[in-house]
This record gives C-alpha cells, structure tokens and sequence, in this order.
C-alpha cells in the first residue's frame, strides 16, 4: 500500500503538504490541529520553531532535541572568547554617523593601512582528487562553485605541505563536512585503507546539521569525529581524540564566517598547556615523508592510559593552518586577536566597529540594486555572492561616496582587519599570507589566510 500524504494545503509553496501521515489520519502531526477532535498543538516551550499536543508536552520535554544537554568535558565556557573589553560599547551604524565623522573614519582608515600590504596576489590553485567531480555534467552551478573553492584549498594545503598523513585535521565551521571528505580523499591510498593510526579528521560544528558526509566513512580506517561545539568554548586540550596519539595539528576552513576566524586561531595558538612562548615550532613535515607511526608514538608524547592529564597529555603542535574568510562585517572586537595590532595604530573598539560595518561594501557594492544610477536589468544577483548577507547594504553615505570607493574602502577595510590576524599570526612565531584562491565569479569572498611555522 502506498504512502497516504499530509492532506494540508501549504498557501506559501502553492502545493500540499508532503509529509507522510499515520494509518487512518488525514494529516500530519504537524497539521493534526486540522483534523476534528485531535488533540490542540501548542509551540515546543524549548524551541517554538515546531509544535508538540498539549496533552504530550511532558513527555516531549524529556526528548526534545532542543533540550539542554550536558556539557561535554572539552566545553569551557568562553575558553577562546578573547578580552571582554568594548564588550558593552555601542554599535553605531554607519546612517547614525555625521559626514564629518565618516570622512574621519576615512582618514584613519588611510593612514592606519599605509605601508600596508593591501595587495594580495592570486593564486588559483587545483588538487587532481576533485578534478572527475568538477567535470561531473551532474553538479550544478552552486555545487560547481564550492568544488572550486574545495579543489583550491587541497592545492593551496599541498603546496604548503601541510596536505599528508601523521596529522590531524580540524575543520572549524564544518557544516556538512565537505571539506574534510576531500581532505580524507586526496590522502586516501590502498596502503592505508586498513589504518587509522595516522590519519585523524576533527570537524567542529555548533550546529546540528543534515546530510553529513562524515557519516560515510565510519567504516574507512580513518578517525573521523564530529563535535557540535561552539569554537568559543572549545578546549581542544580536552578533546580524547587528540591526547591519544598526540598527531601535529591542520587548522582548515571554508568560509569561516566573522569572529569565527579569530576564535578558531585562539582555539588553536592560545590553548592551555601550548608549549611555552619562544619554543620554535615543530619542523614542519613535507607531503612526500609523512610521520612514521614509530616517530608519532614517542614516549614522552603518548602517555599510557594510566597516565594523568599532564602537560604531555594534550594535543600536538601546529603545523599550519588554511581558512577562507568571509563577512568581515561579522566580526567583534572582543574575540579579534588583532586588538595589540589596532591600538599600535592609534585605533580601538569604536573604530574596528565602523570598520567592520564598512567592510560589507567590498561585497554588497557590485550588486546592481547599490550602483549608483539605474541597475542594468532586474535580475537578482544573490546567488552570485556567496550565502552570507552583508551588514547594510545602502545607507547614509550612498550620496557621499560613489559605489567604486565604497568598493575600495571595504576591501581597505577588509585587508586592516586581516592585518591584525597576520600580526597575531607572526607574534605566534608563524609566517603567513592573504591569497585569492579563487576568482570573484565563484565567489566574492575569495581570500584564503594561510601560515605555517617561521622555522
């Protein structure tokens, strides 16, 4: 017998409800306050997005996926949250600002990034695993795009030497996991397919997400393992999966949005029992001689199960990292590790605020709806900038500024922010550098930070 579908007309999508209902029902749960005599729905108390029978509540409560679950031991709170200072400072946006308080910001925003290196240079690199997927007639547009950026980051990781086994990865913002699967890919060998000893894969998510590709290789010999975690409360010194072996550490991301950036970098640089300031960094390890699992299973670096949780007992050093970054506008000031690099330059909280408001013009500004003068045809161009909305798109300065300077003043913006990132980076005893990975027509956020250690 087939499936009987919900019976509920959905007004908005113009069709009937798809959801599969109960033998000898009409409608859905969802809809059940439809059918006569059934029992009323109220909105969920934990989260109101989905509603439960009022006469089922208290057992609801129990299971609720929405309920508050305990912490898991690596959760501290606000671990990677950085100085509380301009935590209560007062957002003005950008319309509240006289033309003389805007034309100061300009100034300051001139001089600061003077001397500078603003320019960033391209370098739109491939990894061969992607290349049967992104000739697949199959993928979309949208599918098309994000391989682009996917097979970029694999050639930007192997040119670094970063992209081998005797590590493990961690993936902060992993969302679905995309990237780690190709990660897992590229490293894939019929010598390895056995083992996990030498391959780890950590994604970290605060969100609970569908269709996760990790799910698929459980059964791979390679440690995948998911946290659903703020970065902000991440202890990576707690994670079990990291003190077993003690493997060096590769911090990727793909468009880690905002502040998540500064605290992915305080997750990794700033965690407890780092190795103490001026110790030079492990030598980093080229692709072609991955770590032996005798060298990866030192004594001084693997403590026995009986062992207590000892300096020795945390995670390995960093190798490097490489995360995409995106919406700047997204950013605070009491998470970004660039505060010492601002305040050197004469600025603080209320001007990394503006700053950072400033930022979306590098983006928002070539959609046809903020050109200055009539758009050239009605067609929406969002699904050409990618998936994060920009801070203001129009406001106060559209009659100050033309859209071309407003262009350049967020990418200026832009580039002062990630200058604080580089510096951090460096006073962490890392090299690193702001590269395009891919080009604007994949998508407008194509600046990829990388570093690996200076020595």
């Amino acid at each position: 017998m087939a499936d009987v579908r919900c019976g509920f007309f959905v007004e908005k999508k113009k069709r009937f409800c798809k959801m599969i209902v109960a033998r000898g029902k009409v409608f859905c749960g969802e809809h059940a306050t439809m059918e006569e005599g059934g029992s009323r729905r109220i909105p969920c108390p934990l989260d109101p997005k989905h509603t439960v029978s009022e006469d089922k509540l208290e057992k609801h409560l129990k299971k609720c996926n929405s309920r508050e679950k305990e912490k898991p031991v690596y959760y501290v709170e606000n671990i990677n949250s950085g100085s509380a200072d301009g935590e209560t400072l007062h957002q003005m946006s950008l319309s509240e600002r006289s033309r003389t308080e805007l034309q100061s910001l300009l100034d300051k925003l001139k001089t600061a990034v003077t001397g500078l290196q603003c320019d960033v240079e391209d370098s739109v690199l491939s990894h061969p695993v992607l290349h049967e997927e992104l000739n697949n007639p199959k993928n979309g547009d949208s599918a098309h795009k994000h391989l682009k950026q996917q097979s970029s980051l694999l050639g930007h990781l192997e040119a670094l030497g970063l992209l081998g086994r005797g590590r493990c990865f961690v993936e902060f913002g992993a969302g679905r996991g995309k990237l780690s699967h190709w990660i897992h890919e590229a490293l894939k060998t019929r010598d390895h397919l056995q083992t996990c000893d030498d391959l780890q894969l950590l994604l970290v998510e605060r969100c609970s997400t569908r269709f996760k590709v990790d799910g698929k290789h459980q059964d791979t010999g390679v440690q995948f393992e998911r946290l659903q975690v703020d970065i902000q409360h991440l202890d990576l010194s707690k994670v079990q999966l990291l003190r077993q072996r003690r493997l060096p550490l590769v911090g990727v991301g793909k468009h880690l949005c905002g502040a998540a950036t500064d605290l992915a970098l305080r997750c990794l640089l700033e965690r407890p029992g780092l190795r103490e300031e001026g110790e030079p960094p492990r030598k980093r390890l080229k692709t072609s001689e991955p770590e032996s699992a005798d060298a990866a299973a030192l004594p001084e670096s693997s403590p026995g199960p009986d062992s207590g949780p000892g300096p020795e007992s945390g995670p390995g050093p960093v190798l490097g990292l490489a995360v995409a970054l995106c919406c700047h506008h997204r950013c605070e000031w009491r998470h970004y590790v660039g505060q010492q690099f601002f305040l050197q330059n004469g600025l603080g909280a209320a001007e990394f605020s503006a700053f950072c408001r400033m930022s979306s013009w590098a983006t928002c500004g070539l959609r046809p709806t903020n050109r200055d003068g009539p758009p050239q045809g009605g067609t929406n161009q969002r699904g050409d900038v990618e998936e994060h909305d920009p801070a203001e798109e129009t406001d106060a300065v559209s009659g100050f500024l033309l859209a071309d300077e407003r262009e350049q003043i967020g990418r200026l913006c832009k580039r002062l922010i990630d200058g604080g990132r580089l510096d951090f980076l460096k006073t962490k005893g890392f090299n690193s550098k702001l590269t395009r990975y891919v080009n604007s027509q994949v998508t407008l956020e194509n600046v990829l930070l990388t570093a690996v250690p200076s020595n």
